[in-house]
């Protein structure tokens, strides 16, 4: 988010508690507030209003969180936290492959949201226009329509604190990887076909900041990928993912490792890494996979170390 970027948020909400104690805590962390109570009306306010930031309660009347969610991505790169009571795997599956950024349950800590927040905001994002296809939603007006501000300190923490402290899982900051440039004024030939990885497995960077592995091509400056020369489409957790594992090569990487890696903390952290934060890095690698055409029993690309994580895939397999 850049320094002059207004700190908009949309409250998607149909509990009126939880919705003005979301409104305290993003108020007191410098947001201006958009507040809606069915997915209707929130996905018109996203659209009208382009907030950096979008709360969305799963649980709701008619549109549920998950269909608002798919719906939002359609046309906003807004940083969607869905909060609710489901805890099942396949809640926290079913939201981030909806477009979450991250999935809290219910009653949360505003601490941790304030930090989980604060944590997304420091991912690079481009913003999108509010050209999408979908149908407006109709019924109650967005409240508290919003004034243009400038960004705003955080402020101490809140006071009202929910019960019970819950673990949640994952959310996906972004891992740079450190790049190449080639000198000013130098403009630079085609490369000759070379090896993509050495004998070792690591991806070798190119002089124009591309990652190579086996005809796996990652750029983390204009975050595009390619696979044998065609373009891939990632999603952010799936690239950060790659990315982390293309700069390490064949070094292995741990499932708890690679949390951290898409949250942007480091080995030292507060934040505690549960079964659920595991076991949705497994879900993006998974899908990760599919798109890159990679077999994780066959491994052409990224290889699955049991027990501990994973690594690149060493040449020396790719008989």
């Amino acid at each position: 988010m850049s320094s002059g970027e207004e700190k908009l948020a949309v409250i998607i909400e149909d509990d009126a508690d939880v919705r003005h104690l979301l409104k305290t805590v993003l108020t007191q962390s410098g947001f201006q507030t958009i507040m809606t109570t069915n997915g209707a009306d929130g996905i018109d306010a996203v659209r009208t209003h382009r907030p950096i930031l979008t709360t969305l309660d799963v649980s709701m009347p008619g549109m549920d969180g998950f269909a608002a969610a798919k719906r939002i991505r359609e046309f906003s790169n807004t940083y969607i936290v869905m909060l609710t009571a489901l805890a099942d795997e396949i809640d926290v599956v079913q939201g981030l492959d909806s477009g979450a950024d991250d999935y809290l349950l219910k009653p949360f800590r505003p601490r941790e949201l304030r930090a989980r927040i604060e944590t997304m905001l420091r991912r690079p994002r481009e913003r999108t226009g509010a050209g999408g296809t979908e149908e407006r939603g109709t019924g109650v007006v967005p409240q508290a329509a919003p004034a243009p501000t400038a960004l705003v300190a955080a402020a101490p923490e809140p006071v009202v604190l929910a019960p019970a402290p819950v673990h949640e899982p994952l959310h996906e900051p972004v891992h740079h990887v450190p790049q190449q440039r080639p000198a000013p004024g130098v403009v630079e030939a085609p490369p000759a076909p070379a090896p993509a990885v050495a004998a070792t497995g690591t991806a070798s960077p190119s002089s124009d900041g591309w990652l190579e592995h086996r005809g796996l091509r990652l750029n983390t400056g204009t975050r595009l990928t390619q696979v044998d020369g065609r373009g891939v489409e990632l999603t952010r957790s799936e690239f950060d993912l790659l990315a982390a594992l293309m700069s390490t090569g064949r070094r292995v990487r741990s499932k708890a490792d690679l949390v951290l890696s898409l949250r942007g903390e480091s080995y030292v952290t507060t934040y505690y890494v549960n079964d659920a934060d595991k076991r949705a890095v497994e879900v993006h690698m998974a899908n990760l996979r599919r798109k890159i055409g990679d077999s994780s029993s066959t491994p052409r690309f990224i290889e699955t170390v049991r027990g501990v994580g994973y690594r690149l895939a060493s040449d020396r397999d790719a008989a």
